[in-house]
């Protein structure tokens, strides 16, 4: 069966940097795949390139065995393969609803002068998204703070509301920006569960960038491990925390920071 994502020997350079070298990888389709490796080891660079933000320098991304590599952004998310943001796509004037609501737009019929002028198609893309977004909300554990200012909202809601954007658009596969930073234990619990039941429940393939080694260890199928621009390791977690280059990778910090 062909992978739903492919990454072949992708590399980015700027000028004499090598942000990204010679790195491949497949995705099946249903996998929590991680995506891990010190700082400024080339894995926003990385994620970036799988979601086109970027052009190659060599090599290129497929999905469903087309490629993908170097189309615009909003085309990539279009066929079904999005990238969430910390929080820069958030619009903290608005409600919680009302941001999952205007992220649904990328898959509206109507166009920008039918939802001005309220056409019957425009119309009908405003009860759908609200119902979408409703579902949504609800099976992120947000429907009760719903008509809450995005302004107002803790770190780990913020987290909830970043994966429901990405939702609203009705990805196959999602792209999870270090979905766990700057969540308490709890929170980071509930936020592994959510993402493990957007794979079960919805069929959604993830890949996400992470530093936080325990909830990587806990949720991933495999994990891919980069340093210097390399991939240096994949494979299960047991695998991984068994690795001596990965070890090697991690020096200086605590072994049980990054779950060995």
């Amino acid at each position: 069966m062909t992978p739903i994502l492919q990454i072949k020997g992708v590399s980015k350079r700027y000028g004499g940097l090598t942000a990204v070298n010679n790195v491949s990888f497949d995705v099946a389709k249903g996998e929590i795949i991680s995506v891990i490796g010190p700082n400024g080891a080339g894995k926003s660079t990385l994620f970036k390139l799988i979601s086109s933000f970027v052009g190659t320098s060599s090599g290129e991304v497929l999905f469903k065995g087309e490629r993908i590599s170097d189309l615009a952004p909003h085309v990539v998310a279009r066929r079904g393969v999005v990238r969430t943001f910390q929080e820069t796509t958030i619009f903290r004037s608005m409600t919680v609803r009302e941001n999952v609501i205007v992220a649904h737009h990328l898959r509206s019929k109507a166009t920008l002068a039918g939802f001005f002028f309220g056409t019957a198609a425009a119309r009908a893309d405003v009860q759908t998204f609200g119902a979408s977004a409703d579902d949504i909300l609800g099976f992120l554990g947000l429907g009760d703070i719903r008509d809450e200012l995005a302004s107002n909202l803790p770190q780990g809601h913020l987290r909830a509301l970043g994966m429901a954007i990405g939702l609203a658009t009705g990805p196959e596969v999602l792209l999870l920006d270090e979905p766990f930073a700057g969540m308490n234990h709890d929170e980071t619990m509930r936020m592994v569960s959510n993402v493990r039941r957007l794979r079960d429940e919805r069929g959604v393939t993830v890949l996400l960038v992470e530093h936080d080694m325990p909830a990587v260890m806990k949720i991933s199928d495999r994990i891919v491990v980069i340093n210097f621009g390399q991939k240096i390791a994949e494979g299960t977690p047991a695998e991984i925390q068994n690795n001596e280059q990965v070890i090697e990778a991690y020096l200086g910090s605590e072994d049980d920071a990054i779950g060995m």
